[in-house]
């Protein structure tokens, strides 16, 4: 290490450019990422008395919660099944906390156990250097300075959820109308009286829409695949808690057709409204795929009523038109993109034996894409949610 330095200090003295460098040598693992992954890391870390820096673009922790998320988030599933290692939520919490409620117990979450994150440090490049041992991460301030950090571990904590991902549509620019994307919006009250159309029909797609009504906008939804939409909550029970439950006793094959009887008991054929279901179970599903199944908060029954109309894909769009895949076209004020996010980690991290550069995450399956070779670790990449994550963490 001390070689390292005086190599560094070397260099800084005879190049210009390296002047302005700062390095740092971390006495513990080195954790990109201060979201409930990054904070979970740290959390287990500090329980075993290990030391370790966490970096954070943002200027806040869960910068996803606090600035890229609507007004009316509350978490899909109950609280007992999001909760971070070593601390559970207030016992005055609803079983689906509010988006505020959530940042709240993440930042109480940091203070108890004495997180601090080193904000507005945006990483550019990380890299193990075999010669030395050592991973080398360099990370941007906010006013362009740049910091090289070394160190034996490094935590890529930044999730499945850091760049929102846009789809390529024919005509966009001549629409002429606002187009956002979900990390953009918040609160359906700029839409009122407007047509809008929402690309996409996961849990976010589906709640903007009926949020979108609440405020008497008049939403459209486009579901250009096979979706399965399940009530919350069944038997008075989470649907989620439900589930876990029962495959602790039966094949999850037995358990999807369980949870499809029972949704068609209460929610009906979706089918007939436009939301065809896939072949394969929402559990099993969801294993193969990681895509999750929508937990219906109110959405099906506006949809069924007419006030949200179910659309095909798009094909391209004109002004202040938008022209489906099935011929039909209609007019819209205004266009919302719920097609969901990505991870980051190719843009940064130097490796691709862990990692996979198609789509930022670990290419062994859940349970075991957690740990890479030499000192590199991943935590909330498995699609399992916040569950997940604190599984990660605590491996």
């Amino acid at each position: 290490m001390d070689h390292y330095l005086r190599e560094i200090q070397g260099k800084q003295a005879h190049d210009p450019v390296l002047m302005g460098l700062r390095c740092e040598y971390v006495d513990g693992p080195l954790i990109v990422g201060a979201g409930p992954s990054g904070l979970a890391a740290a959390a287990c870390l500090k329980q075993k008395g290990v030391p370790c820096v966490v970096l954070e673009r943002s200027n806040c922790i869960a910068s996803l919660w606090q600035l890229r998320t609507y007004d009316r988030l509350r978490l899909h599933l109950p609280r007992q099944f999001c909760e971070l290692p070593f601390m559970d939520f207030p016992t005055d919490f609803p079983t689906y906390p509010t988006k505020q409620q959530f940042i709240k117990y993440l930042e109480d979450y940091a203070k108890n156990f004495d997180i601090r994150p080193r904000f507005n440090e945006s990483v550019a490049h990380a890299e193990y250097d075999s010669t030395l041992g050592l991973w080398r991460l360099k990370s941007v301030g906010k006013k362009g300075e740049t910091t090289e950090y070394v160190s034996r571990w490094l935590v890529a904590a930044t999730g499945e959820n850091a760049e929102a991902v846009e789809p390529q549509m024919e005509g966009r620019d001549e629409f002429g109308g606002c187009i956002k994307h979900t990390s953009l919006y918040k609160s359906g009250d700029e839409f009122r009286l407007k047509k809008v159309l929402v690309v996409g029909c996961g849990n976010s797609g589906m709640e903007v829409c009926l949020d979108l009504c609440n405020h008497n906008a008049k939403p459209s939804i486009v579901v250009r695949d096979t979706v399965h939409v399940l009530p919350r909550e069944m038997l008075g029970k989470s649907t989620f808690g439900l589930s876990m439950w029962m495959l602790k006793w039966l094949p999850i094959r037995v358990v999807d057709r369980l949870l499809l009887i029972v949704s068609w008991m209460i929610l009906g054929d979706t089918a007939r409204f436009g939301l065809d279901r896939p072949r394969l179970g929402p559990l099993e599903l969801k294993n193969l795929s990681g895509k999750t199944p929508v937990l219906d908060v109110g959405t099906l029954a506006k949809i069924k009523s007419g006030d949200i109309k179910v659309f095909p894909g798009i094909k391209r769009l004109k002004r202040h038109t938008v022209e489906f895949v099935d011929g039909k076209m209609e007019k819209f004020d205004a266009i919302i993109l719920a097609t969901g996010y990505r991870s980051n980690v190719p843009s940064w991290l130097k490796e691709e034996e862990m990692f996979s550069r198609k789509d930022g995450l670990p290419r062994r399956a859940f349970p075991n894409g957690w740990k890479g070779e030499c000192g590199l670790y991943s935590v909330g990449f498995t699609k399992r949610g916040l569950l997940g994550a604190s599984m990660d963490a605590k491996g």
